[in-house]
């Protein structure tokens, strides 16, 4: 439907930070909390340290001071003598490739942090017999696209090879690290159909114990609620993380029907970008100031504007508790 009073600006979309004690530089007024008052100085305030495995098995090693995901990931490979490029993804209070334990948008502050790095390699090559392929596509925060569902029945669900958690590195030869979920979902849906495509992937690497049948991922819509600590470390687009109290009903409600929209749309499911949509959403007064506040925080995604107002619609039918 469009929204006609919209009007695109081309922001750039800044990397989500993950922070310990971070303060808000500048020298202007300090930020207030919900209270109205201004939050303590960095140096009163408590550290966050986090422990952290290798999900394949390791000794247990414990990170703080990171600053973004990028940087989280560094801690993680000093801690284990890798290279942060080895780094796939991370999972929360499981070892397993449990997309639905993925680290996103909140870490619980007690949350415990398996790290999954990079296995086998393998080379496939697909039929493209429908135009939908099945995949729904994910991405590590630092530059890696991976597979987060496989839709049963699908033409990606008849390549056993391929699972959920395998990394594409290349998409018929075409490197494309560092390029994000919802362009590599769009590449994947571009290619012809009636035509064999080749896929380059890296599978995350397994313990014993974790060598099962091979599973399809999270349901979408399904559970998602992680974090069992006191509060949650809030991962934004834009601007520092802020450590907050566990998740409303509203926002838990309005994030999951986002994410679904995510996938329906995109193909891609990111419980970060939802929840800033939802954060986006949750004051405006109608579906165009909406839209221009969109584009103001998420400009280079582009969004049709159906789904614009599809988002709006479900963000609303939270707050009215239609769900």
């Amino acid at each position: 439907m469009p929204l006609g009073l919209r009007r695109k600006k081309n922001k750039s979309r800044e990397s989500s930070h993950l922070v310990e004690n971070e303060e808000v530089g500048g020298g202007g007024k300090p930020e207030l909390n919900g209270d109205g008052v201004a939050p303590p100085p960095a140096a009163l305030r408590p550290r966050l340290v986090f422990h952290t495995q290798l999900a394949h098995g390791s000794a247990t090693g414990r990170i703080e001071g990171f600053s973004n995901v990028k940087e989280l990931y560094g801690k993680i490979a000093e801690a284990f003598n890798l290279q942060p490029t080895e780094i796939l993804f991370c999972t929360l209070n499981t070892h397993k490739i449990d997309m639905e334990k993925l680290l996103g948008g909140q870490i619980g502050l007690e949350d415990f942090i398996f790290a999954h790095i990079k296995g086998i390699k393998k080379e496939v090559e697909v039929f493209k017999a429908e135009d939908a392929l099945g995949l729904t596509i994910t991405d590590n925060g630092a530059g890696y696209a991976f597979i987060k569902r496989i839709k049963e029945g699908s033409v990606v669900d008849g390549v056993k090879v391929i699972c959920v958690g395998d990394h594409i590195e290349c998409i018929n030869g075409k490197n494309i690290v560092g390029t994000r979920h919802y362009e590599v979902a769009r590449m994947l849906k571009d290619l012809p159909k009636d035509q064999s495509f080749t896929l380059k992937l890296v599978e995350p690497m397994k313990a014993f114990d974790m060598l099962e049948p091979r599973s399809k991922g999270g349901k979408p819509g399904g559970e998602n609620k992680i974090g069992t600590g006191r509060g949650t470390l809030r991962l934004r687009s834009k601007g520092p993380a802020t450590v907050e109290e566990v998740p409303t009903e509203f926002e838990e409600k309005a994030v999951k029907k986002v994410d679904d929209l995510l996938e329906s749309y995109m193909g891609i499911r990111d419980t970060e970008l939802a929840a800033t949509m939802v954060e986006v959403g949750r004051d405006k007064v109608n579906p165009d100031e909406f839209a221009m506040a969109l584009d103001e925080a998420l400009g280079d995604f582009a969004f049709p504007d159906e789904f614009v107002f599809d988002v709006w619609g479900a963000i609303g039918d939270a707050k009215q508790g239609r769900f």
